[in-house]
Parts: structure tokens; C-alpha cells; sequence
């Protein structure tokens, strides 16, 4: 057997302890997978005095992470510190240029600086590998680079953050609203006390870009992400998509048409009964068409210890194979500059709340908005009188376009009979 592949993990909080453990748990089983021991050598940590469920004899403890990117007795650095900036893609760029193995589960750093990263990791001749980036225990990133890489993707959906999910399940579960769930995921620890960068869609936007990367061999692209988040949600919109047979989740999307890259990430209407509809708590779950295959899913775990332990893992279980390939499954000077694509140009189906005022007249006024625009209407409800005395008016569309849609939305909010400006989402079929 070969020289054990000795590895250096920076950060030991909850990923890289769980990561320490499934290579100490499962020694034997690994290095007859990998061909060779993988030996944990040296590991990074903030606090050195916190109480943590790993065993750290014979490792050698670091205080700052960026020693690790230039220990002569390190193949692979494990970077699980987090952040695009700062500390980590220091350490990152360091340890590349060292010519060391890099493992990362830094979506935020791979969708931001991936393309960098990626080229110099290729100049280097050295592997950068982050399939724990992107949902969790979810091998997706390995399924896109080799299992589908026959295949011609055509279109990826996602839900790819497991905190949005739960609040958005315990919100139908439990007849809840937003907020009050959202402080119950910060107790539980599924929600971080700035809940920001997951509830407003910033989390999947990240994990988008690095599988449109992958997909449509595309350099990666945060910044064309179109971006919503979950505030907006109520539990109002939450009973009557259930009425209709469906359930609200935030979707990431990613479609190629005619040559534009559409990239969106939004709360939308799918069927209760769909493979993402019944996706439940924190759980996540991604969705692949490709020309050949067909429709294939993949469903788990989304994040922690375990789950992003064991792909960070597989990763390293990779390099210990000799395995190499480029970052983003072709060379970086051949990764396309996609045009993007609009968001006005989408086509697809529509839910609308309206909040009216209960008088005669109202159901002529406001559908011609609807009409002005020719959009064609599938279903007009009324549901409920609220506490304001408005009328609540469910609206579901045919097949249409975005702008039109946003222009009749405009135009119902300033008719003297709206309440409140239209709930708009989109419905994925």
C-alpha cells in the first residue's frame, strides 16, 4: 500500500470535527477504499480551550490556519472555516500555490472566486474539490462531473437550503407565521441569529451558481443570480396553495434557452405530490433533466457534521485515488461566458393574491388588467374576507410571460379598490 495521504483540517467546528471523526471512525474501511491510510496530521482552531467530541492525540493543533497551506507534512488542506474573504481564501490560495490538494465546503468562496481558484489549482497541477459546497451528504456536484456527464443538462431545480425548508414545512405543519417560526429555527440552532444570508435566498444563490457552473459549462456567476427570499411568505399563502394541491418552496433554477442562461432563486407554487413537493424540514433536494437520462433526484440531508463530513470525504477519498480532473469538469479557459437571460422573459404559470375591497364592480375592474396584458386566467377564488374588510382573491394563470404579469400586478395595485399590492409567485409544474 502507498504512503498514507496525510491531511491538515482548518476549522474544527461542526463540519470539520465531523469531518475528523469519519476519517478516525472509518480508518480501515478508507484506506482500503482509498488505496492508501488517510491520516489526519494537523488541524486549525479558534478556541483551542472549547470541549469538542474528537479525539486530537498525535494531531498537531494550529492556531492559525494559514501554517497549514505551507506544513511541509501536508498533501490535502480541508478548509471549513467559511467566507469568500479574509482567513480562508488566504489560506485557500496559499495552499494552492503550495501546491497542495485543497477540499473545501465554501460555497460562498467557490461561487465567488471559484473561476480563480479553479485556474490556479489547474496551473498547479493539484486538485480542488468541493462536492461538500453544494447540499450537504448530496453527491450532485460528482453525479453533474461524471455520472450525467454524458448528458446534455437542460434544466437543474433545487431546494437547496434546509433552514428555509423547515421554517417553510412548520409554517404548513403548524399554522404558523414566519416570524415565529424563524425564532424557533434560531433556538434549534437550524437558523443563525442573523438569519439574513439563508432566508433571503443569498445561501442558494451561492449553491445555484456553482451547479450552473458544473451543468452548462459555464464559468460560475453570483452576480446574475436573480434573488428572492422567504419574508414575504405567509401563512395565508400557504393555505391556499395547499387548496390547490400545491406546496411553497424556495427553488434554485437554472435553464439554457437559445443560448442564455436563466438563473433564479424564489418561493414558488410546486405540486404537493411532485419530488420536491414532499420534501420535508431540513432536507434538500435537487432535480436534473438531462437529454439522455431523463429526470433523475436527488434527496438528503443538506447540512451538517455527518453529512458534510462524509462528501468532504469522498473528495479526499478522490485525491487518495489519484484521481484528477478539472474543478468544474472542463478546463477553465473552455468554461463558456453565458449571456444571461432575463428574468422578464420567463414563461410559466402564476399565483396571485389580491387584497380587494368587498363592493360591487370589483371582479370587472381588476380583470382587465389581467386582459390589457392578455394573460389568460385558469382560476379566479375568492377565499376569505380579512380583518381589514378586504376581499382575498386567488388568481391562477395559464402559461404567460413575467413582465406582463408584473405590469397587470402594477396595474392592479394603484386601482382604487386594492388594499395591499398583489402577492405575485411563480408556479413550477
Amino acid at each position: 500500500m502507498s504512503s498514507p495521504l496525510r491531511i491538515a483540517i482548518a476549522g474544527l467546528g461542526t463540519v470539520g470535527a465531523g469531518t475528523l471523526k469519519i476519517v478516525q471512525q472509518n480508518a480501515a474501511l478508507l484506506a482500503a477504499r482509498g488505496g492508501r491510510a488517510i491520516e489526519v496530521v494537523a488541524v486549525s482552531m479558534r478556541d483551542a480551550n472549547k470541549k469538542r467530541d474528537v479525539k486530537l492525540d498525535g494531531i498537531r493543533v494550529e492556531k492559525d490556519a494559514r501554517a497549514l497551506a505551507s506544513a511541509s507534512d501536508v498533501d490535502v488542506v480541508v478548509e471549513t472555516i467559511g467566507g469568500d474573504e479574509g482567513i480562508a481564501r488566504e489560506m485557500v490560495e496559499a495552499a494552492l500555490n503550495n501546491k497542495k490538494h485543497v477540499v473545501t465546503a465554501n460555497k460562498a468562496l467557490i461561487a465567488k472566486h471559484g473561476l480563480a481558484l479553479a485556474a490556479l489549482a489547474e496551473k498547479q497541477g493539484v486538485v480542488l474539490a468541493f462536492e461538500a459546497a453544494v447540499a450537504g451528504g448530496i453527491p450532485i456536484i460528482g453525479a453533474l462531473r461524471s455520472g450525467l456527464a454524458a448528458n446534455r443538462i437542460l434544466r437543474i431545480a433545487g431546494i437547496l437550503n434546509g433552514t428555509c425548508n423547515y421554517i417553510l414545512t412548520t409554517m404548513q405543519r403548524e399554522q404558523r407565521d414566519f416570524a415565529d417560526v424563524l425564532a424557533d429555527a434560531q433556538k434549534l440552532g437550524y437558523a443563525e441569529a442573523d438569519p439574513s444570508f439563508d432566508v433571503d435566498g443569498i445561501d442558494t444563490a451561492h449553491k445555484v451558481a456553482i451547479l450552473t457552473s458544473l451543468a452548462f459549462g459555464t464559468a460560475p456567476n453570483v452576480s446574475a443570480v436573480h434573488v428572492e427570499g422567504i419574508r414575504r411568505i405567509s401563512i395565508a399563502d400557504i393555505e391556499y396553495a395547499a387548496s390547490f394541491g400545491y406546496r411553497i418552496k424556495l427553488l434554485g433554477i437554472a435553464t439554457m434557452e437559445d443560448g442564455k442562461l436563466l438563473q433564479r432563486v424564489h418561493p414558488c407554487l410546486v405540486p404537493s405530490a411532485s419530488p420536491l413537493g414532499v420534501i420535508d424540514g431540513p432536507f434538500n433536494a435537487v432535480q436534473v433533466e438531462g437529454d439522455a437520462v431523463g429526470r433523475v433526484v436527488f434527496e438528503g440531508r443538506g447540512a451538517g457534521g455527518g453529512p458534510t463530513g462524509s462528501a468532504i470525504v469522498a473528495d479526499i477519498l478522490a485525491i487518495a485515488r489519484g484521481d484528477s480532473y478539472p474543478p468544474f469538469t472542463v478546463a477553465t479557459n473552455q468554461l463558456l461566458q453565458a449571456t444571461p437571460a432575463p428574468l422578464d422573459a420567463h414563461q410559466g404559470s402564476y399565483y396571485l393574491r389580491l387584497s380587494l375591497k368587498d363592493e360591487p364592480g370589483v371582479l370587472a375592474e381588476f380583470t382587465r388588467a389581467f386582459a390589457a396584458e392578455k394573460i389568460s386566467v385558469h382560476s379566479i377564488t375568492q377565499r376569505a374576507i380579512a380583518a381589514d374588510a378586504s376581499a382575498q382573491v386567488i388568481v391562477l394563470t395559464h402559461q404567460t410571460n413575467e413582465a406582463a404579469v408584473a405590469r397587470a400586478a402594477k396595474r392592479i395595485a394603484e386601482l382604487p379598490i386594492s388594499v395591499a399590492a398583489p402577492v405575485v409567485l411563480r408556479i413550477e409544474n
